[in-house]
């Protein structure tokens, strides 16, 4: 089993989350610290637990994801793991950064490629990588099967959807991505978004506005 901590940083109130296991290690996913005491917030809470950092993921590299990926590199030595469609999204982050007024330092490390249906473990503990582009390129969800939610980044909100007027966005790709990875997971998965409160996979089917019930199957 897991347990799943959420911080909400930056300006653009981005949700990075912590994932851990009873034996203390922790997968890091968008670290979206922006601000120094944001970091030392984090960092706070990791040495509290006395977790050990072993695996940091990004959903996607849009700059609000990404804001902290050179931080947890350099303070825990973990190399980043992304879609090989983002690899240009995380390339064209600081410009983005520069065009919100959030100017940041990219990180530049090695690059680790995970695409759809591959796992990612954690001790004995799983997730499946679901490919759900359209809000960005290669935007991935994490799913955990056993304990029934999904780390979806910015792909499905609470009664909303990733916005697609992004480069490499694209409305009807996303649709379709929802629909063909996240609507066929049962109702009772919890979605844990990359912006706002979670939601499940059965409130979204019946009140989502963007995802009509009778336009779904």
């Amino acid at each position: 089993m897991v347990s799943i901590k959420i911080f909400t940083f930056s300006p653009l109130a981005e949700n990075t989350y912590i994932i851990h296991d009873e034996k203390k290690e922790a997968i890091i996913i968008d670290p979206g610290c922006y601000f120094d005491e944001e970091k030392l917030m984090f960092k706070s809470f990791i040495e509290a637990e006395g977790l050990k950092p072993v695996q940091l993921l990004n959903s996607h590299c849009h700059l609000d994801h990404v804001f902290g990926n050179k931080w947890v590199y350099e303070t825990y030595g973990l190399e980043l793991f992304l879609h090989p469609n983002e690899e240009i999204m995380l390339k064209l982050a600081p410009q983005s950064g520069d065009l919100w007024g959030l100017p940041f330092e990219n990180y530049e490390g090695p690059l680790h490629f995970l695409d759809k249906n591959d796992l990612v473990s954690l001790g004995r503990n799983i997730l499946k990588i679901l490919l759900a582009p359209g809000h960005s390129p290669g935007s991935i969800c994490f799913y955990s099967e056993e304990q029934q939610f999904v780390i979806g980044g910015d792909v499905l909100f609470r009664e909303s959807i990733g916005r697609t007027d992004l480069p490499g966005g694209n409305h009807a790709t996303l649709l379709t991505s929802i629909r063909e990875q996240l609507f066929v997971l049962p109702d009772v998965v919890t979605v844990y978004p990359g912006h706002g409160e979670p939601t499940t996979i059965g409130y979204e089917k019946k009140y989502n506005p963007y995802l009509k019930p009778e336009n779904v199957f």
